[in-house]
C-alpha cells in the first residue's frame, strides 16, 4: 500500500494528510507538540473577504471538511470589521479535538510529540525520515509542512526574542525543515526594509480580565473597537505584522479586538503597562500561549522553491504545503495548499500526472501569483492572502471575488473539479 508521510500537524499537514487519506493512502502524520493546529490554535479568523470564496472552492472540490467544521464551530458568524466584511470566528479552545477526530475517522496515524530530525535521501528520492527518539520512518512520498517560524534563535536574530509562543520550541524542540534536511536551499521572505521575516499579526487577551463592557461587547457582536490614546500609538507598528490584510490605520489606531474564545487582540504586541492605561484594561493580562507584551514567533525565514502542484524543486518524492510552500497568511490558505500537496502525494506514488488548481480559480490563481511574485526581490517582501492586501485586491480585479456559492461551485464543474478530492485514486 501506498505510504504518505507528512511533516507538520498545523492546518496545512492536518488537509495534506486528509487528501492523501482520501486519495487511498495510508497516512502517518508527524507532529512534534501534544496538539494539531500549529498558529490555528490561536487564529480563529475564517470567511472574511477573498476567503468566503476560497473555502466554498475547496467545499465544491470535496475537501471542505475542515471548512464545514471550522463553520459548525464558530462563536460568530457575519461580522465586520475594519476591512474585512462576512467574518467567522471558530472557537479556538475547541477546534484542535474535531480536527483530530476527523482524520482519525479517515485512518490517518497521528504520532503527537514526534519530530523528524533528518531524512534519508538516495538520489532525489527521500527513502524515510529520523525521528529525535531514533526511530526510521519509511515512505513513498512526504509533505513538508513543518512551517517557516522559529526556532528559537531566529525569534531571538529576527524579532524581539522567544516568548514561547504556540510552537513551544523550548518544550518540544526547534522546527526541522524536510526540504532543508533533503538539500533544498530554501528561500526567506523580507520586510519592507529588507529585514528577514514578519512577526505573527495578533495576540491572546483573558477575556475575564478586561472590563465588563467590553466582554458584553464582545460576547454579543463578536468585535470591539476601542480608541488608542495618540501617545500610546506605536509608531511602524504595522510594517512588522506577517499579516498584511490587518496593516491598515484603523489597526494602528484602534485595539481591535475579536471574539475567539480568548480576545484576539489585532496587534503583534502591546507592552501591558501601556494595555492597562486604557479605560476597560486596567486589570487586563495576556493569555498564553502568546507572551503579547513582547511580540515573537517570527515567520517566513525557510520557505521551499515549487511549483504549482506543490513539488519541491530537486527532489521527486516531496511537496510541501502551508507557508513553507510560499509567502502567504491565513488557515484557509493553508488549508488549500494542503490539500492540493496531499493529494499530488498520492498521484507521484501512482505515475499521475499532477493536479493544478487552475487560474480560473482564485485558489489557482493565489499559488501561481504569489509564486511569479517571489521571483522577484520585491515580491519576497510582500504577504499573500485572500483577505487582503495585494491578492485580495487581485481577486476582486479578476473578478474572482464572489459570495454566491452557485456560482462558485459552477466554476469548480467547468474546470473539471467537482469533488475532485472525494475519489480514491488507489
Amino acid at each position: 500500500m501506498i505510504k504518505v508521510i507528512v511533516a507538520g500537524g498545523g492546518w496545512a499537514g492536518c488537509a495534506a494528510a486528509l487528501s492523501a487519506a482520501k486519495a487511498g493512502a495510508q497516512v502517518l502524520l508527524i507532529e512534534r507538540t501534544d496538539l494539531l493546529l500549529g498558529t490555528g490554535l490561536v487564529g480563529g479568523i475564517c470567511r472574511n473577504n477573498g476567503r468566503y470564496t476560497a473555502a466554498e472552492e475547496a467545499i465544491a472540490m470535496g475537501g471542505g471538511d475542515f471548512f464545514v467544521a471550522m463553520d459548525a464551530n464558530s462563536r460568530h458568524r457575519g461580522i465586520s470589521f475594519p476591512g474585512h466584511s462576512h467574518a467567522s470566528l471558530y472557537d479556538v479552545t475547541t477546534m484542535e479535538p474535531l480536527v483530530k477526530k476527523i482524520l482519525q475517522n479517515y485512518g490517518v496515524e497521528l504520532r503527537m510529540m514526534n519530530r523528524v530530525v533528518d531524512v534519508q535521501k538516495y538520489g532525489k528520492k527521500i527513502q524515510a525520515v529520523m525521528l529525535h527518539s531514533g526511530e526510521v520512518t519509511k515512505g513513498d512520498a512526504f509533505v513538508d509542512t513543518t512551517g517557516t517560524a522559529g526556532s528559537m534563535g531566529n525569534c531571538l536574530k529576527y524579532g524581539n526574542g522567544c516568548a514561547m509562543c504556540v510552537l513551544r520550541c523550548p518544550s518540544f524542540g526547534p522546527r526541522v525543515s524536510l526540504a532543508a534536511k533533503a538539500d533544498v536551499k530554501e528561500i526567506m521572505g523580507q520586510r519592507a526594509d529588507g529585514s528577514y521575516g514578519a512577526m505573527s499579526g495578533s495576540c491572546k487577551l483573558n477575556k475575564d480580565s478586561l472590563s465588563e463592557e467590553i466582554r458584553g461587547k464582545l460576547d454579543t457582536d463578536g468585535v470591539a473597537i476601542v480608541p488608542i490614546p495618540e501617545k500610546l500609538r506605536k509608531k511602524n507598528s504595522l510594517t512588522k505584522k506577517a499579516c498584511s490584510q490587518y496593516a491598515l490605520p484603523a489597526f494602528a489606531e484602534n485595539l481591535v479586538l475579536l471574539d475567539t474564545g480568548h480576545a484576539k487582540l489585532m496587534t503583534s504586541y502591546f507592552p501591558l503597562e501601556d494595555l492597562r492605561a486604557i479605560p476597560g484594561f486596567e486589570s487586563v493580562r495576556f493569555e498564553d500561549p502568546y507572551a503579547g507584551g513582547m511580540g515573537n514567533s517570527m515567520r517566513y525565514l525557510g520557505i521551499a522553491p515549487c511549483d504549482d502542484s506543490l513539488k519541491v524543486e530537486g527532489v521527486d518524492n516531496l511537496f510541501c504545503a502551508g507557508e513553507k510552500s510560499t509567502i502567504l497568511v491565513g488557515h484557509t490558505e493553508a488549508v488549500l495548499t494542503g490539500l492540493l500537496a496531499g493529494h499530488n502525494a498520492v498521484r507521484y506514488c501512482l505515475d499521475m500526472r499532477y493536479l493544478t488548481y487552475p487560474r480560473s480559480l482564485a485558489a489557482g490563481d493565489f499559488i501561481a501569483f504569489s509564486h511569479e511574485q517571489m521571483l522577484s526581490e520585491e515580491g519576497k517582501k510582500v504577504r499573500y492572502t485572500f483577505s487582503g492586501g495585494v491578492y485580495f485586491a487581485r481577486m476582486q480585479e479578476l473578478e474572482l471575488y464572489s459570495i454566491n456559492r452557485a456560482e462558485i461551485s459552477e466554476r469548480i464543474a467547468s474546470a473539471g473539479l467537482t469533488d475532485i478530492f472525494n475519489g480514491c485514486l488507489v
